[in-house]
């Protein structure tokens, strides 16, 4: 089913892989655009969710939540919860739960200035026959890329750059998420073959990260 251009104003963050701090970046995202603004969250599917007692919790969505100045609920935030660890394409099926593109779409509809944080990269099996891209395109925020700065990290934030291009998404900016001090210049090589805004993360010199988003996103 074809979906409308949604019309809300926003950031879908994506990363470049599993395991580069895609929560964390949008955790610190939403603290500093709550700033100048309401800002509502969506993780619309979340897989490995853990069972207590006849409900699944969420991790990720509930991080996001508790840093957000709007007073959603989680089932809101996440409506569609998942115990097997794998994408939510895999976890919808093996859940016997028909999950459609069009269903994570409304998920997502909020009043506020929403930041959606998708499921893995890019081209991640997201619902029946959609990957996050899908999403990404229907919803029409810009794009937030998050990358692991490690050895490699070029290669992988580039390959999602031209993913992104490829399907027309805006892209605000790519946060390399520095999980230790290097010197692989990551952030310039990006800049140059990317041609898009690099911002760092490294918790020893956050004030400069925190002004560059704010500069970034007007807040």
């Amino acid at each position: 089913m074809l979906l409308k251009l949604a019309l809300m104003k926003g950031l879908f963050i994506s990363g470049s892989g599993t395991d580069v701090g895609k929560t964390f970046i949008a955790q610190k995202l939403i603290c500093l655009l709550s700033e100048s603004r309401q800002v509502g969250v969506r993780k619309p599917v979340e897989s490995a969710c853990q069972l207590l007692g006849d409900q699944l919790i969420t991790k990720d969505a509930q991080a996001l939540l508790d840093v957000s100045n709007v007073n959603d609920t989680i089932d809101v935030v996440c409506p569609y919860k998942f115990a097997q660890c794998s994408s939510g394409e895999s976890a919808s099926i093996d859940s016997k739960t028909v999950l459609t593109l069009e269903d994570l779409f409304n998920a997502c509809q909020s009043e506020n200035y929403v930041v959606v944080e998708g499921a893995g990269g890019l081209l991640s099996p997201l619902a029946q026959n959609s990957l996050n891209v899908d999403l990404a395109v229907a919803l029409n925020l810009p794009l937030v890329i998050v990358v692991k700065d490690e050895l490699g990290g070029v290669n992988q934030a580039l390959l999602t750059i031209k993913v992104a291009r490829q399907y027309q998404l805006k892209i605000a900016c790519v946060i390399l998420n520095q999980f230790e001090d290097n010197a692989l210049e990551n952030a310039s090589a990006i800049r140059r073959y990317g041609a898009c805004e690099v911002v760092v993360y490294n918790q020893n010199s956050s004030v400069l990260f925190e002004q560059k988003i704010r500069q970034l996103f007007n807040v």
